[in-house]
């Protein structure tokens, strides 16, 4: 897939700038991976209120950080859910403020960015567990959030598109009231035939997420307890999809997980979800947060922001 001529100029700076995180300590890899998305994400939008939180969970206790723009009513309002990328080993609310900001006001809507347990200190599902325990939580407490809850969207990136689909699946089961699920360029099968994607092969040299660094992810993300044929685990393997809120899926052309984003979006069309898919030819995994760097960046923001109006009913 030829990559757009500001694509490749990133990408040739990444590849100028050699730098692998299998060359950092994990803490030393967490630290750099917030202070390049902090470079890559542009200035920060000023928000009318941004509010800490802690989830209280079974046993645990998540962070959550509540957006709400400027000129948001005051109240319940429309949510946004979401969880960040970074190969369920990496980030957390800092790496994906910049997103986060610019989604909450492009869309006009509050928006609940919720962190969970990283690997290699707590392998997968735990991130899946904590993704649903926390949507579950901040369903039952909404007016502690002020989330309208029956206009409530879930997205996310990466890691964090992969927990999305989990908690979509998880609130048709529920019966949790969910309009969207925003899945940006999704990991959804984590078998190891999943490897044999196209995609895989084709894009492997393509930084960011290179052949090298999906194994480094999965050296830390899984463990003997990892089951990759679990939903939680694998969302493209659940029984049926069929019920689940309607979707926005994105994908890009020069990602490794490209086909996986494209397979789920299929799949969840042939299962009767309605399904709008954003396929970005000649763009890189990680793109949607490079808005300092990416024309592309602000038209894939535009576009979720125009799928969470629509169906959380958003005007003005």
């Amino acid at each position: 897939m030829p990559l757009t001529p500001e694509v490749a100029g990133v990408v040739e700076r990444m590849r100028e700038a050699g730098i692998s995180f299998a060359d950092f300590e994990l803490a030393e890899a967490r630290q750099f991976y917030i202070d390049t998305l902090a470079a890559s994400g542009g200035e920060p939008v000023p928000m009318g209120e941004v509010v800490e939180h802690e989830l209280a969970l079974d046993g645990r206790s998540l962070r959550a950080r509540r957006y709400r723009p400027e000129g948001l009513a005051e109240g319940a309002a429309p949510t946004l859910v979401y969880f960040h990328g970074g190969g369920w080993v990496l980030g957390d609310l800092e790496s994906h403020d910049r997103v986060c900001r610019q989604l909450a006001q492009r869309a006009g809507c509050q928006l609940v960015a919720v962190d969970y347990r990283l690997a290699p200190e707590h392998c997968l599902p735990a991130s899946s567990d904590d993704a649903i325990a926390a949507y579950g939580y901040l369903v039952a407490q909404a007016s502690t959030f002020d989330i309208d809850v029956q206009r409530l969207a879930v997205g996310g990136d990466s890691a964090g598109g992969h927990l999305s689909a989990v908690v979509a699946l998880a609130a048709r089961d529920a019966g949790w009231p969910l309009a969207l699920q925003v899945l940006i360029y999704p990991a959804t099968d984590l078998r190891e035939a999943a490897r044999k994607y196209p995609s895989k092969g084709r894009n492997a040299n393509v930084p960011p997420l290179t052949a090298e660094l999906m194994a480094w992810f999965g050296a830390r993300s899984v463990d003997a307890n990892t089951d990759p044929l679990d939903w939680r685990v694998s969302p493209m393997l659940a029984d049926t999809l069929a019920g689940t809120a309607p979707a926005l899926v994105l994908t890009a052309g020069a990602d490794v997980l490209m086909d996986e984003g494209v397979l789920y979006a299929a799949r969840l069309a042939d299962d009767g979800v309605e399904v709008d898919h954003a396929h970005y030819p000649g763009v890189i995994h990680g793109f949607i947060e490079m808005q300092a760097w990416l024309a592309a960046t602000s038209d894939a923001m535009d576009r979720i922001a125009t799928a969470v109006r629509a169906q959380l009913k958003i005007t003005g």
